[in-house]
């Protein structure tokens, strides 16, 4: 059976003009405005057309189709969560557990304010999630947190500290979706975040402490 090729979502060029720049920009707002209003399934590119004002052949000038439009818009939102996440994981004024404290409550706290974003974005995903440029930027935020990993656990096997940074990943996106989806008071989030950020504290902690313990054991049977 032959396997189905991904969509293209890459775009077909970026803008060089001002005029042009805007073009995409009046888009990408429109983009948001009908993914938030029709979801997911009744995204088109003709919606997309209509609600920013201009053709359809304009849009696709720039997107190929409504797939490209939709990971533009997630990409966007990666890069600006990633990057916050990246400046605060390599804050040299700030401890490790204390980063990871900081990390948990910007998040979460991004995800009260653009709820109705990242809950329409999840459900799209499945249409672009398994194409080369997703994985790409999912491999990037993987190894931002494997450096800090790296830092927070320097006596740690490269195993196990590949299981904490799965376990911080995977626990962030699973509550945080949860705040999305249910759209929780701000304090509530907050007293959440704090928890997380002391469980992920906690377990640095003793991974630390037990990979200290066997030197120490060697050197009191010396």
């Amino acid at each position: 059976m032959a396997t189905r090729k991904a969509a293209r979502i890459s775009s077909r060029k970026e803008p060089k003009q001002a005029r042009s720049a805007q073009l995409v920009s009046d888009i990408l707002e429109a983009a948001v405005r009908v993914l938030t209003r029709e979801g997911a399934r009744r995204f088109t590119t003709a919606r997309v057309a209509e609600t920013a004002g201009v053709s359809v052949g304009s849009l696709y000038q720039y997107f190929p189709n409504k797939e490209s439009i939709l990971f533009r818009l997630q990409a966007d939102e990666w890069r600006q969560t990633s990057g916050l996440m990246q400046n605060m994981l390599a804050d040299p004024t700030l401890p490790p557990p204390e980063r990871l404290r900081a990390v948990v409550q910007a998040f979460f706290k991004s995800e009260v304010e653009e709820a109705a974003l990242r809950v329409a974005l999840d459900d799209a995903a499945p249409l672009y999630r398994d194409a080369p440029e997703a994985q790409v930027h999912r491999k990037k935020g993987r190894r931002r947190v494997a450096l800090f990993m790296r830092e927070a656990l320097p006596a740690v096997r490269p195993r196990d500290r590949n299981v904490a940074a799965d376990i911080m990943i995977m626990s962030m996106g699973a509550v945080g979706a949860q705040i999305s989806e249910e759209g929780r008071p701000a304090a509530e989030v907050d007293r959440l975040a704090s928890a997380m950020g002391d469980m992920f504290a906690a377990y640095l902690d003793r991974l630390n402490s037990g990979a200290a313990a066997p030197g120490q054991a060697k050197r009191g049977r010396a």
